[in-house]
């Protein structure tokens, strides 16, 4: 019999092309399921066939795990029963005890070979989808076979793989037949139909297309930067020029244009705004926002967004229809973009040097004065007056060296005052609180102060009453709060 079983293997390995090992641990599948009908259903079985010989031997094991844990008793044993066994087994060790071999002639042929046959095609799969993966090929191109419940099965060669009803271009009509390129998104190995999921939506999509577009990417001349969509409307794409020689906007548009059209033409009429990519974030943002015109920029790095002021004119331009232009240009950058007129700019900048002013006022004890003249050097902190170099302080044309050295001890007090008040309030502060994401001890401290002490306090405030509480903005109170409450719905789930 084990010759027959060799035989068997071996025959199935050549008309299947995979490799032997994987038809061996198909029989030995097969034949623990066969095992375990004449033992226990649940029993936990262990067929090992001689790969030189064709001999097996079948086992029956339990799992060891800590005494009082045992769920499923026949296939689990506990640590003190395994002892009394094998002195020295350990947790996650196996007890196996000997059984006597199914005969492979008894075992029902056509059971055996369905399981068999079902681990061979998921190895002709899985060999397949190796084969397909090694080649690194991000842009596939394919024909629609059908159509699924408004998603699309494409089939690429031997591969098959589907493009969901929302990875596709608004208003696009796929029909089986139709020839179709994509954007390889993902791999999910454990679907059981086809494996590769595709996007036509996908930032990455317009990228690769512009790479079979455009030789000088594929050469290293140019590179795309970044790029962001509003699928079947309108996209923006950031180039950057690595040779002074090659105009990286022109070379993508092509000769009148023939290049940035055919891309556009794959896009169903896609409108692709071609954009310089640069280093200086603020640049980055200007170029993004085109074709409008920008006035002033205002970067802040903490919350790594940008105030942008434009004139009225500008201002619907900026936006675009419906916020696309603005949305497109954030998502291309990265970077939080808040469009203000010149008015609103200067509302916002006498509203922040308000609030700046009654801090200096109230905790450097100067008149305002003082406090104006700080803000116009442009200090916004105590931090920056305590620590700035002397020297920069020194160069302020209104304070003497007796001023500023005063404003810088007086500066100092406060922060060392605040630090010691903030261990105090940390002492209250349970370690939940601290855990949740976007806070830091400053802040745990500042809440501890309102009776704010624990991760559930914190969830059950709204996101303006945090900002009122704490001075901070909305965007960073919203995030908080949301991360706060998200152990709430893990437990409803």
């Amino acid at each position: 019999m084990s010759r027959e079983l060799l035989l068997l293997v071996d025959a199935l390995a050549r008309e299947k092309t995979v490799q032997k090992d994987i038809v061996f641990i198909a029989l030995e599948m097969a034949l623990a399921s066969a095992t375990k009908k004449r033992v226990h259903e649940e029993a936990d079985v262990r067929v090992e066939i001689d790969r030189e010989t064709g001999e097996y031997e079948s086992f029956r094991r339990w799992l060891v795990v800590p005494d009082g844990m045992v769920e499923f008793p026949e296939q689990q044993t506990g640590l003190t029963a395994a002892r009394k066994q094998i002195e020295d087994i350990e947790l996650d060790d196996y007890i196996e005890e000997g059984l006597e071999p199914v005969d492979f002639g008894r075992i029902g042929a056509q059971a055996a070979k369905q399981v068999i046959m079902q681990r061979i095609r998921d190895a002709e799969r899985e060999q397949l989808l190796n084969d397909f993966l090694e080649r690194k090929e991000h842009l596939i191109s394919g024909t629609v076979k059908r159509m699924e419940r408004g998603n699309a099965i494409i089939e690429a060669g031997r591969i098959e793989a589907l493009l969901p009803r929302d990875q596709m271009i608004p208003k696009e009509n796929l029909r089986p037949g139709d020839r179709v390129r994509a954007w390889l998104q993902k791999v999910d190995r454990q679907a059981r139909g086809p494996q590769l999921i595709l996007s036509r939506t996908a930032p990455g999509f317009i990228m690769k297309l512009f790479e079979l577009e455009v030789p000088e990417i594929e050469d290293g001349l140019l590179e795309i930067k970044a790029a962001a969509r509003d699928p079947g409307m309108r996209a923006k794409i950031a180039v950057k020029s690595n040779d002074p020689r090659v105009d990286p906007i022109g070379t993508c548009v092509g000769m009148r244009g023939s290049r940035v059209t055919a891309v556009t033409n794959e896009l169903s009429g896609e409108r692709v705004d071609i954009i310089h990519w640069a280093a200086d974030p603020a640049q980055f943002v200007i170029g993004a926002l085109a074709p409008a015109e920008v006035q002033s920029i205002v970067v802040d790095e903490e919350r790594h967004a940008m105030d942008v002021v434009v004139d009225e004119a500008n201002l619907a331009i900026a936006i675009g229809r419906g916020g696309q232009n603005v949305r497109l240009a954030s998502e291309l950058t990265g970077w939080i973009i808040n469009l203000m007129t010149v008015e609103q700019s200067q509302v916002k900048a006498e509203s922040e040097h308000a609030t700046i002013r009654r801090l200096f006022v109230e905790r450097l004890d100067v008149d305002e004065e003082v406090a104006n003249i700080l803000i116009e050097e442009g200090f916004s902190s105590l931090e920056e007056i305590a620590y700035v170099p002397l020297s920069e302080m020194l160069e302020i044309a209104a304070f003497d060296e007796a001023t500023v050295n005063e404003l810088r001890d007086r500066a100092r007090n406060v922060i060392l005052t605040a630090a010691i008040s903030d261990e105090e309030q940390l002492e209250k502060v349970a370690d939940d609180l601290l855990a949740v994401d976007g806070m830091d001890k400053a802040l745990a401290a500042n809440l501890a102060t309102h009776g704010i002490t624990d991760r559930d306090g914190l969830a059950d405030l709204a996101v303006d009453e945090l900002v009122e509480m704490t001075g901070i903005d909305n965007v960073r109170a919203t995030a908080i709060i949301t991360a706060a409450r998200a152990h709430w719905f893990a437990v409803e789930e």
